[in-house]
């Protein structure tokens, strides 16, 4: 039984891009298992890293220090911190059962095909260009970054060079209820998916979007609820997955049981980070659902904190089995010289 005895939080700012920053949860039980988790920038939604790690300080040992519980899901519900402490308890769990969480979580999968997300270029000709390295890199399957008057030429150019290529496109809710024709015109270049073209709320022009094209619309859902809306409607016949921006794992393992059902496939993707968030991508996009090619190109792995690195390797993504939990040993003495902030209990 979990037990856990103490717990650090560390606020990272990351040695990359635009330096993101991320926070880290370590759980140590009574027997010096430790379990890790994660929550991003981007993922935090409506609130702020800043609220994150107030509520952490606040209400993360009352919760956790000296609980016991037989399971994540028998801990009180929402945790402090969301799904970064879900997924540090999770690492613990499965770490002190020997099972890998992709198998904990039903996941039966020994690797992944992924895919490499492509954004606007300077010119169409450096767009190949990019395309081009990736394939020589081993990946068969791209997925391109497309808005108003950046959309069909490069998508043309790229069709043009690769015939065969797999491609989606991801719109990131950048076209208007007015603008279905122009975003089904994409249709023609042979996609596989067409990702987020309207407001997450515009369920008409999504399912009328769908009615149109033969690739599958992708919509971005965090709640069951929201995504029970959404296949009713017929708004899309895939979801974007982001199982950070579930509240828990368990929740995420019930959206992928409800696309299943409804016939839905899944596009699993992760935040950036420290590699540890991607790490649980990783395992859930071992799920039999998720029948997409997945996104765990980020963050660099220079950037990375655990080994091995998270990522592909000639355009497939290997499910760690060997080791349990997340399955990737964390450099906390790498972790300690990147925080800005910290606080034990």
């Amino acid at each position: 039984m979990p037990r856990v005895r103490a717990l650090e939080v560390f606020r990272l700012r990351l040695p990359y891009g635009r330096r993101p920053e991320s926070i880290l949860i370590r759980l140590t039980d009574y027997g010096g298992m430790t379990g890790w988790g994660e929550v991003v920038e981007p993922a935090v939604g409506h609130g702020s890293l800043d609220k994150t790690w107030t509520v952490l300080a606040e209400s993360l040992a009352p919760a956790l220090i000296g609980v016991d519980w037989e399971h994540p899901h028998d801990l009180g519900r929402p945790l402090p911190g969301g799904s970064a402490t879900d997924m540090a308890c999770w690492d613990l769990w499965a770490r002190m059962r020997g099972v890998p969480l992709a198998h904990a979580l039903g996941g039966s999968r020994t690797s992944l095909t992924a895919t490499v997300r492509i954004g606007a270029d300077r010119s169409l000709e450096s767009l190949v260009g990019r395309v081009n390295r990736h394939i020589c890199g081993g990946y068969a399957h791209v997925t391109l970054d497309v808005y108003p008057g950046w959309d069909i030429e490069p998508l043309r150019a790229v069709r043009l060079a690769y015939p065969g290529l797999a491609i989606s496109v991801d719109a990131q809710c950048a076209y208007g209820e007015a603008e279905i024709e122009q975003v089904a015109a994409l249709d023609a270049y042979r996609l596989t998916a067409i990702e987020r073209p309207f407001a997450p709320a515009d369920h008409i022009s999504h399912a009328e979007l769908q009615e149109r094209v033969a690739a599958s619309v992708a919509v971005e859902a965090h709640t069951v609820p929201d995504l029970t809306e959404l296949t009713a409607a017929h708004a899309g016949r895939a979801l974007l997955l982001k199982p950070q921006g579930f509240a828990s794992l368990q929740e995420v393992r019930r959206a992928h049981d409800h696309c299943v059902a409804s016939g839905w496939d899944i596009v699993c993707s992760g935040g950036q980070g420290t590699g540890l968030a991607r790490a649980a991508t990783v395992a859930v996009a071992g799920l039999p659902g998720c029948t997409l090619p997945c996104d765990v190109t980020q963050p660099p792995r220079s950037a990375q904190i655990v080994t091995p690195a998270v990522g592909a390797s000639g355009g497939v993504v290997a499910v760690p089995l060997t080791q349990p939990g997340l399955g990737h040993l964390v450099d906390e003495d790498r972790v300690r010289r990147l925080a800005k902030d910290s606080f034990a209990m």
